[in-house]
């Protein structure tokens, strides 16, 4: 029986204040992707990341979907957007004013060309609440670049760090 091994590929800590973390030129050499965050925020409101992916280039249309739970410990939600230029991997907003919040994301069949492209997100703030998301890319294209982008005018706070790991069957 074969046993997956996680090979870590790229690791960054932001040394200030960024808008954007990308990761370009993944190879196609994996099974599935797994990125890792540990995000610091700087801002009082709720704070969210924008995720997005490419080929060759990162996709900025309409061809994201995504379903989404979240809950608090007193009442949950779910949403379901479809037609968006991003995915949200946290239904509240990852992190506010100087908390943490964490994000696990894992992308399953990323280079294979003949599916649409699959991403689920945990993602939560410690006492706070916890979020589910699947995500959908409509895109039969190898995912070889992934960007999170800070909304609004808000940024990824200093000392946050981004871990993408290939997962390949051995």
């Amino acid at each position: 029986m074969a046993t997956a091994t996680y090979n870590c590929i790229a690791t960054t800590t932001l040394g200030g204040h960024q808008t954007d973390v990308t990761f370009t030129s993944i190879s196609g050499s994996y099974t599935d992707l797994v990125l890792i965050c540990d995000v610091v925020g700087i801002t009082t409101n709720h704070q969210n990341l924008a995720l997005r992916v490419g080929n060759g280039s990162i996709d900025t249309g309409s061809n994201y979907s995504n379903t989404t739970i979240n809950g608090d410990g007193t009442s949950a939600v779910s949403a379901r957007y479809t037609g968006n230029n991003l995915i949200f991997p946290d239904y509240w907003g990852i992190v506010n004013s100087a908390n943490r919040g964490n994000a696990i994301m894992h992308f399953m069949n990323y280079s294979n060309t003949t599916t649409y492209k699959t991403v689920l997100c945990r993602s939560g703030r410690a006492n706070m609440e916890t979020s589910a998301v699947v995500g959908l890319w409509r895109s039969t294209s190898a995912i070889n670049q992934i960007r999170l982008v800070a909304d609004s005018t808000n940024k990824i706070g200093l000392g946050s760090t981004f871990s993408l790991y290939g997962i390949k069957a051995e």
